[in-house]
């Protein structure tokens, strides 16, 4: 897939790891992905931009110790206006955890959770437009809300997002679709997720071999919790980095 310079409204614009060890997660996701790292000043909690031959793909930052929870990865959605988008959340039913604030001159975010529980970004680009690479080995290639109310999620998102939802045949899953491309998933829980396993956003990053990638998690100090797996949409592997949080490696099925 081509560089990208900015993302459509109401689309997937990045991901960011909050992390008890920073450095320990430029480790592990420089050894998985090849990623390097553009280290943030003091002033900026020394929050990491994560490259791949230049381009911005996903950020770190530490992970405050009051805030509760294990280390986990983020969703943002392009919003052309946080504070109207968190105002129409609210709305919808959403609640929210961190509400409209600048960060600099990068642009303007606010945190929410969804009516079924999952939590999520917005964020108003300025200098800052989100993923500049996507789609491509060592990037974010899918995004899904995991849930236990997928039809109200569903619901919410499209609502919020101006999204359309397309139904996939035969999965309890829907497709939510900017235009004619599918830009993000909502997927029902079932009762073989385990119980204590909150609703969440799943982030899938692509690699070029699913079963090599899930190996080097473990040797990195990682852990497998799906071992590869093929689905129609490619294969992948759903693990965990050292401290916990859990991402998703998928070597897509050819077009």
């Amino acid at each position: 897939m081509p560089t990208v310079d900015k993302h459509e409204v109401g689309t997937p614009t990045w991901v960011d790891l909050m992390t008890p060890d920073l450095e320990g997660a430029k480790a592990f996701y420089g050894g998985l992905f090849g990623w390097t790292f553009r280290t943030g000043a003091k002033e900026a909690g020394f929050y990491t931009m994560c490259q791949l031959n230049g381009r911005d793909v996903a950020g770190m930052g530490v992970k405050p110790k009051e805030v509760p929870g294990p280390a986990r990865w983020s969703v943002y959605f392009e919003a052309d206006n946080v504070d109207a988008f968190v105002a129409r959340a609210t709305q919808l039913g959403g609640k929210v955890v961190v509400p409209p604030m600048d960060v600099f001159q990068s642009g303007r975010l606010a945190f929410i959770e969804d009516p079924t529980g999952a939590h999520f970004g917005l964020w108003q680009s300025r200098e800052h437009h989100g993923a500049q690479l996507v789609g491509e080995p060592g990037t974010l290639v899918w995004s899904e809300v995991q849930t236990r109310d997928g039809a109200r999620a569903k619901d919410f998102y499209t609502a919020l997002l101006g999204l359309a939802p397309e139904s996939i045949a035969n999965m309890d899953y829907y497709v939510l679709n900017h235009g004619a491309k599918g830009v993000a998933g909502v997927f029902q829980m079932g009762m073989g997720m385990p119980a204590d396993i909150p609703p969440h956003w799943m982030n899938y990053f692509a690699v070029e071999d699913t079963d090599a990638a899930a190996a080097k998690v473990s040797q990195l100090g990682g852990r497998v919790h799906v071992p590869p797996t093929d689905m129609p949409y490619g294969r992948f592997s759903v693990v965990t980095d050292p401290t916990g949080a859990a991402f998703t490696l998928l070597k897509p099925a050819p077009m």
